[in-house]
């Protein structure tokens, strides 16, 4: 298994965040332990691993909707429970699994929400936040759409909107939880070639959770594995796409089989 460098080396090669020793109890259920990754900025970094395995929890983690039990979290080399409210949120942007709000809402006014954490509650509108929100209804390709009502939209359509509020928000890192849950092959390849393109042209890093180990391989970067709460592989598409592998962080027999046109294999379940 490719494993991360110590906590010593953190700061030589730029990270997004680094997770260290990190341990997470809830009413005495362990759901995650002894993690440690590093997260480089600049990448697409994919959160893989069977249901409970704890990828959600980490990314909440990350996000600071949940404090862990043991162990630190680093963003840009600060710890993040160190940062102000807004200053993480100017640096940070979250996606959860559930993003059934704003069904009301027209896209342009949700895309505006992502400003939120630039001019407060109480803050004037600014041609700034005019010309951020349209950035990202451009970045996302739904500015046909400014005016329609989230709740009318198709499920690969509502994603982008959501991104788009990602994007105003002007985070230079995206933590997205599952944003291709319930979305067909086509709609997920069309989500997640956004994510990807976002962040190898603006310059973002990205840590996306995801179920379709193929999907990771294809659109991420690097991906780190859980099982049971632990770190059980991390690395290169290439390096976790091996049979032995695939089966250490599902738990049943898989293999690969070479694919063309792609850099790495297609996994399968034996």
């Amino acid at each position: 298994m490719a494993m991360v460098q110590p906590a010593q080396d953190r700061t030589r090669r730029a990270q997004s965040f680094a997770v260290e020793a990190v341990g997470l109890s809830i009413d005495g259920h362990e759901i995650l332990s002894g993690v440690s990754l590093e997260f480089r900025a600049g990448e697409v970094v994919a959160l893989v691993g069977h249901n409970g395995s704890g990828k959600s929890s980490l990314l909440k983690l990350m996000a600071r909707q949940m404090q862990p039990t043991a162990g630190s979290i680093f963003h840009d080399d600060q710890a993040v429970g160190d940062y102000p409210e807004r200053a993480f949120a100017r640096s940070v942007a979250y996606l959860p699994q559930d993003v059934n709000a704003a069904a009301d809402m027209t896209v342009r006014e949700l895309v505006a929400c992502g400003r939120y954490p630039w001019h407060g509650a109480l803050g004037r509108f600014s041609q700034i936040d005019e010309v951020k929100v349209a950035e990202a209804l451009k970045a996302t390709h739904i500015e046909k759409d400014a005016d329609r009502i989230v709740g009318t939209l198709s499920g690969g359509e509502r994603q982008r909107a959501w991104i788009a509020m990602l994007i105003a928000q002007d985070a230079g890192c995206l933590l997205l939880d599952e944003p291709t849950a319930a979305l067909d092959v086509a709609h997920q390849i069309e989500v997640l070639s956004l994510v990807r393109r976002l962040a190898h042209e603006g310059g973002r890093s990205v840590v996306i959770v995801l179920h379709d180990i193929n999907m990771a391989a294809r659109f991420c970067d690097r991906i780190h594995a859980l099982r049971r709460g632990r770190v059980v592989a991390s690395g290169t598409p290439g390096a976790i796409l091996t049979s032995e592998t695939l089966q250490r962080i599902y738990g049943i027999a898989m293999d690969v089989v070479p694919a063309p046109h792609l850099p790495y294999p297609l996994a399968y379940v034996c």
